[in-house]
């Protein structure tokens, strides 16, 4: 009837940006005009204002016209993100550890690889709030992930936390220096308002949940209950 037909692509929650270039060169409809460039020259491509290409499109579904270039889809993403950004921030809490809203987003990323479900995301935030108040490491073993890149075999040995990048939680303080994926809006709106509590240790149940503990001795115990099978 004349009517323009629109097609889709949905973008999940904890992609990396490279994990988003190769879907959207294999969505059809969509034309593929930064395949074959490297994650960085694909995201100077853009044209935005950013420090890094990680973590920078807001995961959701996307209705577009055949024939819609991935640039132009990849900049929709992005501003998608930025008004995700600063509505969170403008309504974030007040005792928070991180200063501006590029942290709001790192801090949101490893909350996203880290958590199961929507109901432990604020659990999750304050763990790492806290810890970083007390100067603690965040130790999340997401930020060792990424920081293997392809090295990583799925399966995260003894070497891989003593494997020095600047990704790695485990030998540095602070946040990673820049997102590891994309987070969605739970883990963003998580990141700027962290459940309070005493917990400083999560360890994952293998069921998608995880076991949160205040102490090291308890988180020990979890530990030897929930991986090394009652060990």
């Amino acid at each position: 009837r004349g009517e323009t037909i629109k097609l889709k692509v949905t973008v999940i929650e904890g992609m990396t940006f490279r994990q988003l270039l190769d879907l959207l060169h294999s969505t059809p409809g969509i034309k593929a005009t930064t395949d074959g460039l490297t994650t960085q020259e694909a995201f100077e491509r853009l044209g935005v204002e950013a420090a890094h290409y990680e973590g920078q499109f807001f995961p959701d579904t996307y209705l577009f016209d055949g024939n819609t270039t991935d640039v132009a889809l990849l900049q929709k993403m992005f501003e998608a993100m930025q008004q995700r950004l600063h509505d969170a921030w403008a309504n974030r809490s007040g005792d928070l550890q991180i200063d501006t809203i590029e942290q709001a987003l790192i801090l949101a990323s490893v909350i996203e690889k880290e958590s199961g479900g929507d109901s432990e995301r604020r659990k999750i935030s304050g763990v790492f709030h806290r810890r970083l108040k007390l100067g603690m490491r965040l130790q999340a073993d997401s930020t060792i992930i990424y920081g293997l890149g392809d090295a990583f075999d799925g399966d995260i040995k003894r070497r891989d936390l003593r494997f020095d990048t600047p990704y790695n939680s485990y030998l540095h303080h602070g946040l990673p220096p820049t997102p590891i994926a994309l987070p969605g809006a739970a883990s963003i709106n998580a990141a700027v308002s962290p459940e309070a509590g005493d917990s400083l240790y999560f360890v994952a149940r293998g069921d998608g949940s995880h076991h949160f503990s205040a102490t090291l001795q308890e988180h020990n115990r979890a530990v030897r209950r929930y991986q090394l099978g009652g060990q």
